[in-house]
Formats: C-alpha cells, structure tokens, sequence
C-alpha cells in the first residue's frame, strides 16, 4: 500500500494559451474563453481521449458506442417503478443475447465467455451512461450471483450452475447483506446447518434481523440466490460461506416452501431494480450446493478446507468478490465526467452581467468562483480515471492469474476499498456542484443532474459502507493481513496491537518522516509559487501527511498494548478511528496523483502533456488546500506558504481556462450520452440569438436610452 516512488521536478512551461478542438462536435469551431491566442499549448483531445480509455480501449469504445446508438437502453425519468424494473429487465436480455457478448466477458472460454476479468469491469462501468439501474442490475446478476458461482464455485458447479446464470434464463440475487448485519458479514445470523441423514444443509434466518435485505432481483425477478450463511456442521461453526440457494418456481415466479420475502418498494434511486428481502425457515439444499471452492462437507459432515486459518479464509471468500467495488470506482468516475462535460459546456456558453455599460455579458466559466467550483473537479476526475486504470491492472491481473500472489490480492481488496469509498464520494459532491453551477437549469430533471445523483446515492453505502471500507484500508496501512487481521477485527485490543506493532517496526524504520523544512524551504512570491509546482516538492507533501496521520494514529493505540481490558483498548481505539479513517483518504489521494504523474509520461504531444502537467498540478495542490489546517498545525507549511498554495491555484485555474471544454471532450463522451439540452449547444445560440439582437438595435439607431446616461449627462427624457 506504501507508495515510494518519487517522479522527476516538473519543467514543462505553463500554458497560456486557447485551446481548438480536434474532435466531436467542435471540429472546426474557433477557440472560446477568456483569451483567444492563437499560439502556445492546445489539448490534442483525440491523443487524450485514447490515453484515457486504457488498456482495454476497444472494449471501452464499444459499450459507449452500444449507448450511444440504442435509445430503447436510456432511462426515462418519471416512469413508475414497475414499468422501469420491467424495462430494466428486458434491456438485460438484450444484452445476454448480444453477439458481443460483453455480458459474458469475464466467464470461462468453456462455457462461452471470454476469460477476460478488466474487459468485463470496463463495459460495465460504462452502462450508468445509459441507466444507472441497468449497470447495477446487470452486476447483481452477472457481477455478484454468477460471479459467486464462479469464483467461490469448484469446476463442476462452474459448469453447472453458470450456464443459467450467465444467459439470464436463471436471475438471481446475491443475499449477503442483512437487516442487521450489513458491513460486518462476518456476524451475519442466518445459518446452514448440515443434516448427514439427509445429506442436505437447511437454511434459516433465526430471527428478524437476520432477513436477508436490499437485494438486487429479490422482490420480483430472482428464481435463485446466493445466500451467505453460517455453516454448522457436527456441531461445529465453521465461518460463513456461499450456498447456492433455489427461491422461486421459475414458471410462475411464486416463492418455493420454506422461502418467503418482501418488496423494499420506492427507493432514492435505482428504481429499474426489484430490492427485496428474503428469509427462510427450514429451506433444505442438497450438500452439492455448497460453493465449495474454499471449504466442503463430506457426506458424514466432516469439513475440510484448503485454508485452515477461518479468518484467513473468511478475507479470501469475500476477496473473491471484490469485482464490485472495482466497478463502483469506475462508474463513479463516469458520473463525474458525465456531469462535468454536462456543466462546463454550459459554463463556456451560458453568459451572465456585463462589466459595464456597453460591454457584452461574461461567461459564467470567466469567472474566478465558477472556475474554482468546476475545474479542481476536472483535474481531480482525471486523477482519479488514471488510478482507476491501475485498479483495473491489478484486478485483472490478479483474478487471469497472472499475478495472483497473496500480496497482490491484498494490495487489490485495500486499493479497491480506499478508491471506490473516496472516488463514489467525490462523484455524488461533484453531481451536487454540478447541479448548482447550472442553476434553475441545472434542477431539471431533462439536464440529468438530479437523476444521477439520486442513482449514484447508494454507491457511497453498497459494496461496503465508505467508512468500513476506508477503516479497512486503513488496517492495511498499519498492519499486515492475514491472522492477525481476522482478529484485529475482532478484537480491539488484537487491532490496537496490530497498529501499533505494525508501525513501529515497518514505518518508522523503514520509510521514516521526511524532515519538510529541509526540502521545502520557505521564499515567499514568485520563489514559493515555483516550489509549490515542483512534483517532489507536491509528493513530499501529500506523502508527509499520509506518514504523519498513520504515525499519529499508531502513537495514539499504544497504551491500548498495556491493557488486557476489551473495554479499555475499545474506548483508546474510538479515540483514533476518526484519524485512521482520514490516513486511507490521504493516502488514497497520494495513489491518484502518483497514477496522474506517471500518466504524464504517456502523453506525446508535448502541448497536451503541458496542459495536463498543469492540470496534475491542480490536483495536486487542492488536496494539499483542502488540507491546509493539518499543515498548518503542524508546523509542515508556514503562512506564508499556506497562503501562496491557494493564490498558485487560482493562477493555474485561468491558465487552464481556455482548455476547459477540450478537456472534458477527452472524457469521450458525446451529446447522445450526456443527453443533457444545456450541453448541446442551444444556449450558446440563444446567446448569441440576443447579442445580435441589442448589436442590431444599436445599429438602427432605435435602441432607448437608460435613465442611468440621461442622468450622467443631465439630459431630460
């Protein structure tokens, strides 16, 4: 998790000038913003869009070109909920008969997929273009249940079970969470309890808390699911594991014996999904139906596992399925391109209040507080899209095998927490800022604002709640996984051990705190602003605070090595959760502007990568603004050079100006995916519509006088 590397001093100049465009719909249009030079950096938006689109750029291009041209697949604000499910629905059938087959991609060659783990996760994320509801029902179904059966699933079931779950003849829900156990799974109460004379496992929720809840398929559509449940065996618990669980007879869509449920109705958003409950009493499944890939029962109920550590095992079950959060880092990242193109292009355009009599009105994008609400978001959204790519580097190397170590797989459930918690948290703020940016245009549900942000809601809370995910990431920075880990989570006193062992021995002896008074010497003017736009000088900042927050953290745990109080070492670990929280974001901001930096060198157009060194910069020391008070308490910046971060901000913002749409056209998205009227170019007529209205008025000599001139010149009227 520790990142080391540390990039070269930044020397490309600058930019200053306008951008053209090289693509879209703005070919041959002339530059637009604040300054009109013709000479100096331009974006070439077509090299960028292509860096952007990764590794897997075909299937990338695809899935947007599929939303782009199939109009039956875009949501329609204001339709009930049933018809929306049903829509929902039938889209999916669509795709799982789509001679693409991209539904199918991440699935075995044997039985018609593609062996393909990142290519999966890239077109998925790539459907909350054209409907929010249908990327996440399509996960449920093709990214957790059949992924369920696939990754914790032994061959046999593989081929047994997956054909159905992979053509949709078989839609299934993926029953983990639970009323009263959402994120902690670990202490989920239904069981599965082993009968030898039967040879079957028999399924219960023992209680009301423990309904299996807000599950994807369950209310309506789902004839089967996999149900995560303690499993019992001669007595014994041995941990939760997967079952492969029938719910409803698939003729007439009634719930089997034994299997009873309820529709969670109206949500927030994402009502093209049917989120249910289920529960069950005495629900008996053959022995065969336990996903055995990590743990079986012999027919005598003996239980065997290739990973005799339960926690151990636990973490690698639930490892097995970090596809999820992988997804959600990704379509975070295109709600917040989509909703930046959608505002910034309205920006460019859209004009409000003159300087003066007789000068035009000034674009909102002219404006220093427009600029700061919108452009930090841009920057940011790229750093978080080039992280992203890494993210999806690793989760697909790790789940093709190729670089499936278990140092590997704990870098990629640690990555995936701290970047889906802070990436889909950045993308609702964004929507917000978005909508508020646009004004009473921006409330409209036709300019998708609001519908978005109502979809990406939950993000923040499945797949994990942000701040369990960010506390699990934290653990990792401070302690290895494994055994300690499993009872680290248990235990207060087990994790405050961890934290601070953890530290003593590999931080602070191993990468120890940079002295930043020596690197980062105060000037003051121009000498403080060059510093600040020195990528080490960024770096050693941005990694000062991740080692000082983890470092403090571990200090603030020791006395809880001292006690052999659980309620004790509780209360000293509640002290710190709130700064072992903050350590995962930070450090997480450090992983996207690393990923930004090392994008950088992708880049061949030296005008572009110049702009986009800019840009990184303005990544870079937002963060470090936005943090300003833990710099300034501590002594890591003095005033002065707190107060030329934010005044370098606003210079390279207006450097950048010019390149605002050229930028947000490199997110590659066109007017039939954001679908947004403000953005299509109608305001910029209706602008120029009255511009030539008052020039023509002039012109004819018939335009009245104000009262404000007759005054100034003591006319009468």
């Amino acid at each position: 998790m520790t990142t080391t590397s540390e990039p070269p001093t930044t020397t490309l100049a600058v930019p200053t000038a306008a951008p053209r465009t090289a693509t879209q719909d703005r070919r041959n249009e002339p530059a637009r913003g604040a300054s009109t030079a013709s000479d100096g950096p331009r974006v070439n938006v077509a090299e960028l869009e292509h860096l952007l689109l990764g590794r897997w750029k075909e299937v990338r291009s695809n899935a947007r070109r599929l939303v782009a041209e199939r109009e039956e697949i875009w949501k329609i604000d204001g339709i009930s909920k049933e018809e929306h499910r049903e829509r929902t629905l039938e889209t999916m059938k669509f795709m799982a008969r789509d001679e693409h087959g991209q539904v199918w991609r991440a699935f075995p060659e044997r039985l018609g997929g593609n062996d393909d783990a990142g290519g999966n996760l890239v077109g998925c994320e790539e459907l909350f273009v054209a409907d929010p509801s249908l990327q996440i029902k399509s996960g449920v179904q093709w990214g957790l249940f059949a992924a369920a059966i696939l990754h914790l699933g032994t061959e046999e079931q593989q081929d047994r079970l997956l054909p159905g779950a992979m053509d949709l003849s078989v839609p299934g829900a993926f029953a983990m969470t639970e009323t009263g156990h959402g994120s902690d799974v670990a202490s989920v109460g239904t069981t599965a309890t082993y009968d030898p004379g039967t040879e079957e496992f028999v399924i219960n929720t023992p209680f009301r808390g423990a309904w299996k809840q807000y599950l994807g398929n369950a209310a309506r559509h789902g004839v089967a699911a996999t149900v995560f449940a303690q499993l019992i065996t001669n007595g014994v618990n041995h941990g939760v594991h997967c079952f492969y669980v029938p719910i409803r007879d698939p003729e007439t869509l009634e719930f089997l014996p034994g299997v009873g449920g309820e529709d969670d109705g109206h949500k927030g958003g994402l009502n093209g999904i049917d989120n249910g409950k289920l529960h069950f009493t005495d629900v008996r499944i053959p022995r065969r139906d336990l996903l055995a890939r990590y743990g079986e029962v012999a027919a005598d109920g003996t239980y065997t596992s290739s990973i005799d550590s339960p926690g151990r095992r636990f973490f690698t079950m639930l490892g097995a399925l970090v596809q999820g959060r992988v997804t959600l880092d990704g379509s975070a990242s295109v709600a917040a391109k989509v909703g930046l193109a959608i505002a910034t292009k309205y920006a460019d355009e859209r004009r409000q209040f003159a300087a003066g009599d007789g000068q035009e009105e000034i674009t909102l994008l002219d404006y220093a507080m427009h600029r700061k609400r919108l452009l930090p978001r841009i920057a940011e959204t790229y750093a978080i899209s080039f992280a992203h790519e890494e993210l999806l580097e690793l989760f697909d190397g790790v789940f093709s095998g190729a670089t499936d170590t278990p140092e590997n797989r704990e870098d990629l459930e640690t990555t995936a927490a701290a970047l889906k918690a802070t990436s889909t948290w950045f993308a609702m703020d964004t929507l917000q800022t978005c909508r508020q940016a646009c004004g009473g245009a921006g409330y409209l549900s036709e300019n998708r604002f609001t519908s978005m942000r109502a979809d990406l809601d939950v993000y923040t809370t499945f797949e994990g709640d942000n701040h369990i995910l960010l506390q699990l990431a934290a653990k990792r920075l401070v302690g290895d996984h494994g055994k300690r880990l499993a009872r680290a989570a248990k235990s207060p006193a087990g994790m405050a051990g961890i934290v601070a062992g953890r530290l003593k021995d590999t931080l602070l002896h191993k990468a120890p705190l940079r002295k930043l008074g020596q690197n980062v010497a105060d000037g003051g003017g121009a000498r403080a602003a060059s510093n600040l736009l020195d990528a080490r000088t960024q770096r050693a900042l941005l990694q000062e605070r991740v080692d000082g927050l983890v470092n403090s953290v571990a200090m603030g745990l020791r006395p809880a090595l001292g006690t052999k109080d659980p309620a004790k070492a509780q209360e000293i670990f509640d002290d710190n959760q709130v700064e072992l929280i903050t350590s995962s974001i930070a450090w997480a901001e450090l992983f996207r502007w690393d990923a930004f930096t090392k994008a950088l060198d992708e880049i061949e157009d030296v005008g572009t990568r110049a702009i986009m060194t800019t840009v990184r910069d303005v990544y870079g020391l937002t963060v470090i603004e936005r943090n300003l008070d833990w710099y300034l308490v501590g002594g890591r910046l003095s005033v002065s050079r707190a107060k030329a971060v934010t005044t370098t901000i606003h210079h390279l913002l207006k450097q950048i100006r010019p390149h605002a749409v050229d930028l947000v056209d490199a997110f590659g998205y066109g007017p039939r995916h954001l679908r947004a009227p403000i953005a299509d170019g109608s305001e910029r007529l209706r602008q120029d519509e009255a511009r030539q209205y008052y020039r023509d008025l002039a012109a004819s000599g018939k335009a009245p006088r104000s009262e404000k001139s007759l005054r100034k010149t003591g006319a009468k009227a």
